[in-house]
C-alpha cells in the first residue's frame, strides 16, 4: 500500500482531514487490544475530559495514536515484529497545527511507557499483553540514564498522564462521545496555534 500524501493538508482543512481519517479507518483493530482504534482514542479523550483536563490535554489524548492512521502498516504489525513508529508519524502530522504540548504528548507517549516501565514495576505488571509485545519492539524499559533524561522534558508530567489514560482506554463496549463532540476543540486550538492558512 503506498504511503499517504499529506501535501494537501492545511490549517483550514486539518480538522476535516482528521475527521475523515476517523470516519474511514476508525473501526480498524487496535493492535491486539479488545477495542477499535477510534474507540481507544475516544475513551482516552473522555478520560481526560472527565478529569477536568485542559482542551490541549483532551486533544492530546484524542490524537495520541493518530500515527496509527497515518502510517500504512498492517493490523498485525507487532506480531510480525514491525514497529510502526506511530509516535513520530503522528507528531509530524499535528506539529504544524496544534500547540507544542499536544505534539509532545503524541511524540513521546511511547517513550512514556518505556519510562514508566523503568521506574515502576507495578506499572509494567498491569500492561496488557498487546502493550507488553509492543514494548519489546519499542526498545523495552528505559535505562536509568534514559529515564532521567526523559524526566527532564518540559512536558514530562503531561506526557505521562496521557500515557496513563492511554493504558486505561481499552474497555470493550464503553460508550463515548464521537468526533463531532471534539471537533470544536480541535478547531479552537488550530485557530490559535496553527501555522499557515
Amino acid at each position: 500500500m503506498p504511503k499517504p500524501d499529506f501535501s494537501h493538508v492545511t490549517k483550514s482543512n486539518i480538522v476535516a482531514f482528521i475527521a475523515d481519517i476517523f470516519a474511514r479507518r476508525g473501526a480498524e483493530a487496535y493492535l491486539g487490544e479488545p477495542v477499535t482504534i477510534s474507540a481507544h482514542m475516544y475513551q482516552s479523550a473522555q478520560l481526560a475530559e472527565e478529569a477536568g483536563a485542559s482542551e490541549e490535554m483532551i486533544v492530546a489524548a484524542l490524537l495520541h495514536d493518530i500515527g496509527h492512521f497515518t502510517n500504512e502498516f498492517p493490523d498485525n504489525a507487532a506480531e510480525l515484529g514491525i514497529d510502526s513508529h506511530h509516535d513520530r508519524a503522528g507528531a509530524a502530522i499535528v506539529a504544524p497545527y496544534f500547540p507544542k504540548i499536544v505534539t509532545d504528548c503524541v511524540r513521546h507517549h511511547v517513550s512514556a511507557k518505556r519510562y514508566l516501565c523503568a521506574i515502576d514495576q507495578g506499572y509494567f505488571d498491569n500492561l496488557s499483553e498487546a502493550s507488553v509485545l509492543s514494548l519489546k519492539l519499542q526498545g523495552g524499559p528505559m535505562t536509568e540514564k534514559a529515564a532521567a533524561k526523559f524526566a527532564e522534558i518540559a512536558d514530562a508530567d503531561a506526557i505521562v498522564q496521557i500515557r496513563k489514560w492511554d493504558d486505561e482506554a481499552k474497555i470493550p463496549g464503553k460508550k463515548t462521545k464521537d468526533f463531532a463532540h471534539y471537533a470544536p476543540m480541535l478547531e479552537r486550538l488550530v485557530e490559535k496555534y496553527g501555522k499557515g492558512s
